[in-house]
């Protein structure tokens, strides 16, 4: 249990019938008349539902373990995602609902943030932008502007993204795993 007086980003809360909530944003509001309140932006973990939810000022919370750690992905076995705890070497297997869009970033050696809750995982989360290979595009024509200077290109792991038009097949590119953009160009 907490106070909402000890609110923090990423805090996650067990709210209405054991549901998982982060807190992504919060603020205290003490206005000149009336009790001061906490004003909240929640996401609900496991669907990514965000909402606005307000608290009374210092009314207990119940607040959920959520152990994080960084895993290597490993291998797929089926339609499992295995990781590898670093420290331990336990291996782990992910189904591909809680790996969720990480998967279309994920290649071997990866490392990413694994959050588990009473023994069930919730969520894989990848660093801000990972570094991958094009594995096929099409040439760009000079000229061709139509398209604002993008082209579609897939990614090592199957996934498709824009890229400028001088991006060629066998780059190392910079993606945010985000939003699917282009960031740029990796000098080797």
């Amino acid at each position: 249990m907490a106070s909402t007086n000890d609110l923090k980003n990423g805090l996650v809360l067990k709210l209405e019938g054991g549901q998982l909530w982060s807190v992504v944003e919060f603020q205290h509001v003490k206005p000149g008349k009336g009790p001061a309140f906490v004003r909240t932006k929640l996401k609900n973990v496991l669907s990514g539902k965000v909402v606005d939810k307000t608290f009374n000022a210092g009314v207990k919370v119940e607040t959920a373990t959520v152990d994080k750690r960084d895993m290597q992905f490993s291998y797929m076995d089926g339609e499992y995602f295995v990781f590898m705890d670093m420290e331990t070497y336990d291996q782990l297997h992910i189904d591909r609902k809680a790996v969720g869009d990480a998967a279309n970033f994920l290649i071997e050696g990866f490392t990413a943030t694994v959050a588990q809750h009473e023994g069930e995982v919730l969520f894989v989360e990848l660093p801000a932008a990972v570094e991958l290979v094009i594995a096929e595009t099409e040439p760009g024509v000079q000229g061709d502007r139509s398209t604002g200077g993008t082209k579609p290109a897939t990614l090592e792991t199957g996934h498709q993204i824009q890229v400028p038009l001088f991006i060629t097949t066998g780059e190392k590119i910079k993606v945010d795993t985000r939003t699917s953009d282009y960031l740029g160009r990796v000098n080797s």
